[in-house]
């Protein structure tokens, strides 16, 4: 069970001992096999206080990758795994910049370091006190203070929520099972302009929204989606939205070095039918989870290999993107698979799906690879037909790949 921090922990760790404290024991190992020698150490020279300090020193290294400045951050287990990654916090602080707002499930202020370093004012809010404690400690520039996300306290400012993704102990993707539940936070904010953090996999076509729906990925993985009301969302995007009688689209792929690449609802979407190119590409998840597949591929010169599948492909791949260069292609069956990778000498195979009934887990053993070769296989289908495309291993990168 994780470690429940209390009111004399957070004085204890915010003082000079307590701060000294923290790096005595942020220099020990504190690794599995380590972990029990640790304690013991800890508790010899700290005391009653050994659990907090083993406890947070933990919790920093396990944000260090997530969380800037997470070194010097009081955390709980729970609140860093929902907390938003930095750079993405960083980049959503800057579409509000210049505005006023409350982030009225504030945590452990995640958010509000973020916004505190764009110009307007920051407040926060949250019904746990330890965590509000947490917050005033991590993101010193905002104000907090213990308030119900679902009761409106503060006006002319907009309106930013993360709500709970965990309902009985398991991940929901259900808007009303969600901490507030969604549609009930909508409701309490209607008419203002809101900001909801979400789950990639939330159903949003039960949901009567008017404005944008973001989907975000950094380094190629989905991490969140995220609702901004009609007031916060361009005018050629909520244009595009009541044309298609949907919400306005926008996929944003974001690099651990701040980079972003932006595709929205707003762009063509014209794209060639064509036979396959020399190249496949995988497009971003977020890509594919925001509907923009044709958009992103008209950007970029490609075409879809099925209209129904997101695979893409052409003869060239965008830079920074991972590529695969096609050396045969199949109508796909185990056997003729097994027998085409047999002759081009494969050992190793890294296998994609999509759009057919394979589980790669079982069907890789069935290869029976002998070669020394790695190659990537991606089994798909094109109208009703399942096809192989046998191609060279996976390709990071992408940036000089031509035919």
């Amino acid at each position: 069970m994780p470690y429940a921090f209390t009111d004399a922990d957070i004085d204890y760790l915010r003082s000079d001992v307590g701060v000294a404290a923290l790096r005595d024991v942020g220099r020990l190992a504190l690794t599995g096999s380590s972990l029990v020698s640790d304690i013991a150490t800890a508790r010899r020279a700290h005391g009653e206080h050994s659990a907090a300090l083993v406890e947070t020193a933990t919790l920093r290294r396990k944000a260090r990758s997530k969380i800037h400045g997470g070194e010097n951050w009081l955390l709980t287990d729970d609140a860093v795994q929902q907390a938003t990654p930095s750079v993405i916090a960083a980049r959503r602080a800057t579409r509000l910049a210049g505005r006023d707002v409350h982030d009225v499930t504030c945590s452990i202020g995640t958010e509000l370091a973020a916004l505190s370093t764009t110009p307007g004012s920051v407040i926060g809010s949250d019904l746990d006190p330890i965590r509000l404690r947490m917050a005033e400690h991590n993101a010193p520039g905002a104000g907090v203070f213990r308030a119900d996300a679902l009761t409106p306290t503060s006006r002319g400012t907009v309106v930013l929520a993360d709500p709970g993704r965990r309902a009985g102990g398991r991940r929901t993707h259900d808007p009303a099972a969600l901490q507030p539940p969604l549609p009930s936070l909508l409701d309490a904010y209607a008419g203002r302009d809101l900001v909801v953090k979400c789950a990639p996999g939330l159903d949003f076509d039960v949901l009567d929204w008017g404005g944008e729906v973001e989907v975000v990925s950094l380094d190629g993985g989905v991490k969140e989606a995220c609702l901004w009301s009609a007031g916060l969302t361009p005018e050629a995007l909520t244009q595009t939205a009541v044309i298609e009688k949907g919400m306005a689209r926008r996929a944003s792929m974001l690099k651990s070095d701040g980079s972003c690449e932006e595709i929205t609802g707003a762009e063509p979407d014209e794209i060639p039918e064509r036979e396959p190119g020399s190249w496949l590409i995988d497009p971003d998840g977020a890509v594919v989870r925001a509907g923009l597949v044709r958009h992103y591929a008209a950007r970029h010169g490609l075409w879809q290999l099925d209209p129904r599948i997101a695979y893409l492909t052409g003869d060239a791949v965008p830079s920074g993107v991972n590529g695969f260069r096609i050396l045969d292609r199949i109508k796909f069956s185990e056997k003729t698979l097994r027998q085409a990778l047999a002759s081009l000498r494969c050992g190793s195979v890294e296998i994609l799906v999509r759009g057919v009934d394979v589980d790669p887990a079982i069907l890789r053993p069935r290869l029976k690879l002998r070669g020394e070769v790695a190659l990537s296989v991606v089994i798909t289908r094109i109208g009703r037909s399942g096809v192989a495309f046998v191609c060279e291993a996976r390709r990071p990168g992408g940036a000089n790949a031509s035919n």
